[in-house]
């Protein structure tokens, strides 16, 4: 590593760059400098002769793999190699990501075809309504969601599997599972857990897939190593359990999504599979002020099964925590506006430099309420997505049957997107009869003697529409150079799809608005990887878009405005002014902690909202809270009371009466003053 860029690294961080063979767990603290350090390292590991091929990088979004990416590539030799060729790059990508590589190769050993699609969550859902249609007894409802957070756990196995101990319960989950998995083998198709459960699989069953991967995959680095379930851990074990290079970052402090499989003991029992670790801590923060790290250490070492680390900053002692205690959830949102828009006028701070934390959506009701009579502009983290939009998932439907016609998913969702005499009694029969023949839909659509079942007018339409999908897709196997957002634009106007949103909205604008949303998808069809064939380009931009599952970055920016976000969400995120709310006993810690027996997870989910806090914090709690329209008293959270005394200022905040005109004039006097000073 050179000498300018060593030296912009703290000491601890230098001995995590420079330990490059065997076992290594970095414990980078929240704003510790963790990808910084991580992207020093592999340049260091290219610097010292590591090929870059043999170094892969694993961490959980896409978002954290391209922001790792772009800066390894600043810091890497960017010469071209001596035959004119690129110069290598390490793989640096998510788990999901990294499986879909190794089966695109390695599939068809386990009886798939290699051109397998990877179904997304509405997908799986629709599969799963199919499932349950057919098995529920009459007037039986059930969430497929539900089912299929049930099997994800089964699948994934570790202490989530701890909930199928009863053997009835175990045997219904694995009926269901057997009826899912045919599905989706019916339409060569897998799902996110597939992909990973995969290539445990492959790895078992043919071993020289496995040391293909190990000769490749030399060094290994995992981010956010708390958050790995027992799949990924399995994964990366069986990756590293022969060279030993394997480099972990995490923080048991930050793990807080157990409820979604992580298991945390894979990061505090480390040493049972590596007893040689070395142990790095990351401590100097440089994020927060002191205030505020001596706040989340106090809190944070009431836990009792954790590795010690103690947060530091040079950044001064700053303001203290304030603590506002308030009457019921419509006083705390409105005060907590005002509050916010006074730092705007009065102290210039922009709304984007702002952010509210709770811990359930629902807590969003009353803030929302009060931002927008104050008329303050937010974002609410987990709005709608654009992928989630009717016009654009209707396109990527027609999209993936055009890949692949046996995917029923897609094929359903669009057969009669526009109207073209495709009813759903039709496709229920044909669905029945795809079930009786053990095909697919487009197959059972195609026999003639399922044809002979219909009137002559709807045997019209399934044969246009075959011809249809037919023509459309032998164009993406016959023309190399064939144009992807040209090709789409044809294929939509050949069948009135934008007329038909036109007609379908009353209002103009929204109709002009998805249209337009229609175009701008088109328009990235030709955005990577020129070099493959249309069907190849096509499948590698279907790929990465299920793929990617931070729907967050697909939203249009939000400008000069306050978030608002949940605790869960806001790991990764910084703010120079936090407002934490809600900290009452039932949601943080949450009603479900004491039957779970995961107090301790609820206060790692409160350290990791002190920790986003980068100047000031305001903490408030309310007497009551409106439930079903009625005010339910509240008790403040147990968690206030670890908070060191030195360190708050209470804060007897109200909400603010109607100025009269004599007091808005002095008041208008005081921010003028203030804003010329």
């Amino acid at each position: 590593m050179s000498n300018s860029s060593s030296g912009s690294l703290n000491p601890q961080q230098r001995v995590a760059v420079e330990q490059i063979n065997g076992p290594v767990l970095i414990l980078a603290g929240a704003g510790t400098g963790k990808t910084k350090t991580i992207t020093h390292r592999i340049a260091h590991m290219v610097a010292k002769g590591v090929a870059p091929r043999n170094i892969l990088a694993v961490t959980f979004t896409n978002k954290a793999a391209r922001e790792m990416f772009d800066r390894v590539k600043q810091l890497l030799p960017r010469k071209p190699a001596a035959n004119g060729e690129k110069p290598e790059r390490p793989t640096l990508c998510t788990f999901h990501s990294l499986c879909a590589r190794i089966l695109r190769l390695h599939i068809e050993k386990l009886g798939y075809k290699r051109n397998f699609v990877i179904f997304d969550e509405s997908e799986q859902i629709s599969a799963m309504k199919k499932i349950l249609s057919a098995i529920s007894a009459k007037g039986e409802k059930t969430n497929p969601r539900d089912i299929l957070s049930m099997l994800s756990r089964l699948k994934n196995g570790g202490s989530q599997a701890a909930a199928f101990a009863d053997e009835g319960v175990r045997a219904m989950a694995e009926h269901v599972r057997k009826r899912y998995e045919s599905a989706l083998r019916a339409c060569n198709a897998v799902d996110f857990d597939d992909l990973i459960l995969l290539v445990l699989r492959l790895f078992k069953e043919h071993p020289d897939a496995l040391e293909s991967c190990r000769a490749k995959y030399r060094y290994v680095m995992v981010d956010e190593y708390q958050d790995t379930n027992a799949a990924q851990f399995e994964l990366v074990h069986s990756l590293t359990v022969e060279h030993r290079n394997l480099c972990v970052v995490g923080d048991d402090d930050q793990s807080i999504y157990g409820w979604r499989g992580a298991e945390v003991a894979n990061l505090l029992d480390l040493e049972k599979h590596y007893p040689e670790v070395k142990i790095i801590k990351l401590e100097q923060n440089y994020r927060s002020t002191t205030n505020i790290l001596s706040a989340a250490n106090a809190v944070i070492k009431n836990n009792p099964r954790r590795r010690p680390k103690q947060l530091w900053s040079q950044k001064g002692a700053g303001s203290k925590i304030r603590l506002a205690a308030f009457v019921d959830d419509e006083e705390e949102a409105k005060v907590v506006v005002e509050e916010i828009d006074a730092d705007r006028l009065v102290r210039r701070v922009p709304w984007s430099e702002q952010a509210i934390l709770f811990r359930t959506n629902i807590q969003s009701r009353a803030i929302e309420t009060a931002l927008r009579k104050a008329n303050v502009r937010y974002h609410l983290v987990g709005g709608q997505s654009f992928f989630d939009r009717r016009e654009v998932r209707d396109l990527l439907a027609y999209l993936k049957m055009f890949i692949n016609p046996h995917d029923d998913v897609s094929l359903l969702r669009i057969a009669n997107v526009p109207p073209r005499g495709l009813s759903d009694v039709t496709m229920e029969r044909l669905l029945a009869a795809s079930q009786e023949r053990s095909c697919s839909v487009f197959a059972a659509m195609r026999h003639t003697d399922v044809q002979g079942g219909f009137q002559t007018r709807t045997r019209e339409a399934m044969g246009e529409f075959i011809a249809f999908v037919e023509r459309t897709r032998a164009v993406l196997a016959t023309e190399g150079s064939l144009s992807l957002s040209i090709w789409a634009d044809r294929f939509l106007a050949e069948m009135s799809y934008p007329e038909d949103l036109r007609k379908s909205e009353k209002n103009p604008e929204s109709a002009e608005n998805r249209v337009r949303n229609l175009k701008d998808l088109v328009a990235t069809l030709d955005g990577s990887a020129p070099e493959l064939s249309p069907a190849d380009r096509l499948q590698n931009f279907l790929e990465m878009l299920t793929l990617d599952s931070e729907r967050e970055e697909e939203k249009e920016t939000a400008g000069d405005a306050v978030t608002l976000i949940t605790m869960h969400s806001c790991k990764g995120l910084e703010f120079p002014r936090v407002h934490i709310v809600g900290l009452e006993e039932g949601l943080l810690p949450h009603s479900r902690s004491k039957v779970e027996g995961t107090l301790d997870e609820e206060r790692r989910l409160f350290y990791v909202a002190i920790t986003r806090a980068k100047e000031n914090l305001t903490i408030s709690h309310c007497g009551g809270r409106k439930k079903y329209g009625q005010l339910m008293p509240c008790q403040p959270s147990q968690f206030l009371k670890e908070l060191p005394e030195e360190l708050i200022e209470d804060c007897a905040l109200e909400a603010k009466k109607p100025l009269g005109a004599d007091d808005g004039l002095r008041r208008f006097a005081a921010w003028r003053e203030s804003l010329e000073s």
